[in-house]
């Protein structure tokens, strides 16, 4: 339990920006939108030891969580691009 609310440092920005880009594009987002990122530490046997979540919400409340088991920095458009077909677009 030791270190349980310790802070990590925070993902960096320009990842951060290029990430929420691709996911604005995949899912043609418009002002109204929201796109929220966390970087999260997990210390469950068999899972990443850090995950991305990517939290969309649209303007008319509908919300889609997107994730990847990797570090912000490490995701790549690929990835991202790969979700298509479970998220709305054009």
């Amino acid at each position: 339990m030791l270190g349980l609310f310790s802070r990590r440092p925070r993902p960096d920005a320009e990842a951060v920006s290029r990430l929420k880009g691709w996911v604005a594009d995949l899912m043609s987002l418009g002002d109204k939108d929201h796109i929220a990122l966390a970087e999260l530490a997990c210390h469950e046997p068999g899972c990443p030891d850090l995950e991305t979540v990517v939290t969309v919400t649209l303007a008319d409340r509908r919300r889609f969580v997107l994730r990847f088991p990797t570090a912000v920095a490490e995701v790549t458009e690929a990835q991202v691009q790969s979700l298509r077909s479970s998220v709305p677009g054009p």
